[in-house]
């Protein structure tokens, strides 16, 4: 406890998924922090988990003004930015080359990799003044060894993420700027839910019915939760890790060292099956 305490953070995405375990474990380790995403209602039930320690703000990352207000929100509510970390993504973008638009591209490339400049450039000022601080950009291991359910925009992009951590890391690190990416594996994650059509609340349940096709996604015969990556940006955010940058840490479970081969028919099948439980799972709610 207390390994972030006085520190200041900034995490998209962090209404679900991933992030969402790094904001409560961040919160637990004595951060304040300030969440950054479209779903407004999550954003105003995670306030009030966490009165006081979280601010929500409302914002799309393919909007320059809107990280850019982010990170100054960092100062107005906190009083400095020491953090960032960009989880937000989407992965519903399926086009193959020979059907891609412009407009397609153009659209994940900015949600993707855009987003990740973005974030950086507009969280060096805030970070200066406080003396330094930890950028972590959230990859994929997609980006070097392809998924059968991944798309070329995604895994493009997510590629370019790690190279963009490296120069940022080069270019920041006279200013104090620490700049790493974290490479996750496969997680239960309602991200999930968008290459199946699924509706915002089936895709919230999806992840409960998904830990089966997980185990069987790497090496490790586990499920990886949203915690193991929320232990790896702590200590990149950390004090701890104050002579680390420009490094990938992959929190994949040894799925960069080995992907099992699982035709991407068998991927969406085990998707449509997790999709058809959490609907008839919120029918039995009603």
């Amino acid at each position: 406890m207390g390994r972030l305490s006085g520190k200041v953070a900034v995490v998209t995405g962090g209404v679900s998924g991933i992030a969402l375990g790094i904001v409560e474990m961040y919160v637990d380790e004595g951060a304040k922090v300030i969440v950054a995403d479209i779903q407004a209602h999550k954003g105003a039930a995670i306030e009030g988990r966490f009165p006081g320690s979280v601010f929500f703000s409302a914002c799309d990352i393919r909007n320059e003004d809107d990280i850019a207000r982010t990170m100054a929100m960092a100062e107005e509510k906190f009083g400095g930015l020491d953090i960032v970390v960009h989880a937000a993504a989407s992965v519903d973008h399926k086009e193959k080359i020979v059907d891609l638009t412009t407009q397609a591209w153009d659209d994940g490339q900015a949600n993707l990799l855009r987003s990740h400049v973005m974030c950086i450039k507009h969280a060096v000022a805030p970070m200066e003044r406080r003396g330094g601080g930890s950028v972590i950009l959230v990859s994929s291991a997609a980006a070097e060894n392809f998924s059968p359910a991944a798309s070329m925009v995604y895994v493009v992009c997510k590629g370019a993420v790690l190279y963009l951590a490296r120069w940022a890391a080069f270019e920041l690190a006279g200013n104090k700027v620490r700049v790493n990416a974290i490479v996750p594996g496969a997680y239960a994650t309602s991200m999930w839910g968008q290459l199946v059509g699924a509706s915002t609340d089936v895709a919230d349940v999806m992840p409960a019915h998904l830990d089966e096709m997980m185990s069987g996604s790497q090496p490790l015969p586990v499920a990886g939760k949203p915690m193991d990556i929320a232990y790896a940006a702590t200590f990149l955010g950390s004090d701890e890790s104050r002579f680390v940058t420009g490094t990938q840490l992959a929190v994949d479970g040894g799925l960069s060292v080995f992907r099992p081969a699982v035709p991407r028919e068998k991927v969406m099948a085990y998707l449509e099956e997790a999709k058809a439980q959490a609907e008839q799972e919120l029918q039995r709610a009603e």
